[in-house]
This record gives structure tokens, sequence and C-alpha cells, in this order.
């Protein structure tokens, strides 16, 4: 095409996709209509050439800051709702399977495995509230799932999460356990506190320029998974939490909410929230799909 015009440039891009070479439908899919959106959003908003410009900084400057402690293109997908909606999207619940939600930026592989009802607190906070954490982990059925690892993180009071704060021992606030033959699990933490997304560079940049806070209600993550079962990646909200009706990457959901309630002697904790997990068969999921 010697002539490229606003009218045919879209249709000559999209006419190029695959002409080369063979490649897979699906990757021919997602190129053809990332190319008609995004072609659709410039002329919408009528993006300019400077424009275009500051976006390829940004983006640029959004990957010089990810590390093994930061992923900013995660954390920018949970400003633009984006995470939760492809989580949505690939993880239905037809059978009243645990909803999932946000994986988010900061989980760590290979957290301490920890015995059941042992402590991932290794340091102390003066305003910490201790929670005694236990439930099931189940199929759709009820049946228990025995031999399921579930990667446990939180915040601290103070906000921030072990690898965020240079003051916190390696891997604070994290560990795995495994369900017993019950499907049984429990853990001893710290109560969750609502704390901003860090905002200090491009994510900082785009939520400002959304005009929307930053701030997250209080939540425990879970990631629970277990051999012929579709992994669960899920968090625990508390329901007397600030921003659970407005949470700066929209994850919240109903069921999700559990109730941190006084905790009776026996738990040697502050408070005790019981969550079950129902996670959905392998098999059925791919099915579903």
């Amino acid at each position: 095409m010697r002539n490229v015009t606003v009218e045919n440039v879209t249709d000559v891009v999209v006419d190029a996709i695959g002409a080369s070479s063979d490649i897979p439908a699906r990757q021919k899919e997602i190129m053809t209509a990332l190319v008609k959106h995004l072609h659709g959003f410039c002329k919408e908003v009528n993006l300019t050439h400077g424009e275009f410009m500051q976006a390829c900084d940004f983006l640029a400057r959004a990957g010089a800051v990810c590390s093994d402690k930061r992923q900013e293109f995660i954390l920018l997908g949970d400003i633009l709702g984006v995470e939760v909606l492809c989580d949505m999207l690939s993880n239905p619940t037809p059978n009243g399977e645990t909803t999932g939600t946000v994986l988010g930026p900061f989980f760590r592989e290979n957290a301490p495995v920890l015995p059941h009802g042992a402590s991932i607190v290794q340091k102390h906070f003066d305003n910490e509230e201790t929670v005694f954490i236990e439930g099931y982990v189940k199929d759709a059925s009820g049946s228990p799932i025995a031999g399921a690892i579930i990667d446990i993180w939180e915040d601290a009071p103070n906000g921030l999460y072990e690898n965020h704060d240079p003051d916190q021992p390696d891997y604070n606030l994290r560990g795995r356990f495994e369900t017993d033959e019950n499907g049984y699990y429990a853990c001893r933490a710290i109560r969750p506190v609502p704390y901003p997304i860090p905002s200090d560079w491009t994510a900082g940049e785009m939520i400002a320029y959304m005009g929307h806070h930053t701030m997250r209600p209080g939540h425990i993550h879970f990631w629970v998974s277990k051999e012929g079962y579709r992994p669960l990646v899920s968090q625990i909200y508390d329901a007397s939490s600030d921003y659970l009706d407005n949470d700066s990457v929209f994850a919240v959901k109903e069921n999700l909410i559990g109730e941190f309630r006084k905790a009776d002697a026996g738990h040697d904790t502050d408070l005790y929230v019981q969550f079950d997990f129902v996670m959905a068969d392998q098999k059925l999921a791919m099915a579903a799909e």
C-alpha cells in the first residue's frame, strides 16, 4: 500500500497480520482486535503525536522501575481494572467456587513452609491486632481437598509489604500452609490495614491523571493450589475496613468479605476469622472455557 490514509490505515495494518508467515489463529485474533481498538481509541480522542510520545516515555519509565520487588505493569493493570477483568473472564464460578481476584504486584515465590496454626509474623508492631485464621478447602461438591498448598501474604500495620520495607525481616507476613486430610488449614497473622498503592512513579501518575485515590481496603492474599484443580488466587477483606466500596484497583467481591471477630481465649490472638475456599476441578473448568 503506497498511499496510507487516516481512512485506510487500520485495514492496511490488519491485512498485514499473518501476511508474511503463518501465525496461530488465536494470535491473529488478538492482534487484529488490538489494532482495531487501538486505532479506534486514537481516532476517538484525536490523539496527538506529542501525546503518543508522552505515552512511549511513560511505558519506558514503567519498564525501568520493574524488578523482583516491584511489577509496575501489574500495578498499572490493576489501576485500570484490567487484571480483575481478566481474572473474571478466565475464572468463572458456575458451581459455587470461591471468587478469585487480583494477584497484585506484591507476591513473592518460595515463602517459608509452616505447620498448622503457625504465625507468619516475624516482626511485631505496637498497633497490631493478631488474628487466628482457619477454614477448609473443598471442591464444588463439598468434599475436602487434602494436600492443597496455601500461599498467604499481607501488609504490616504500617501499610507496607515486607519487600517494600527495609525494616521488616525477609518474608515477614508471608507463609505457605498445607491442608490436612480434612482440607483444614490454620494460621496466625495480623489484622490487615488499608494502604495506598505505590504512587511514587508511573502508577502514581496514572491514578492522578484518572482523578482517583490510591487506597486499598484491608485484605489478606491467598493463593490456593492443588494438582487437578484450577489455581485459586483470592483475598479475604476485613468487613470493618474502609474503602470496601471504592477500592483503588476494583478488586473487592462481596463473598470475599470476612468478619474479624473478637477471639475466644483459646485462640491466643486478639481476633478470629473463619473462611472456606472452594476450588474448581481443572477438567470441568477447562470444559467451561
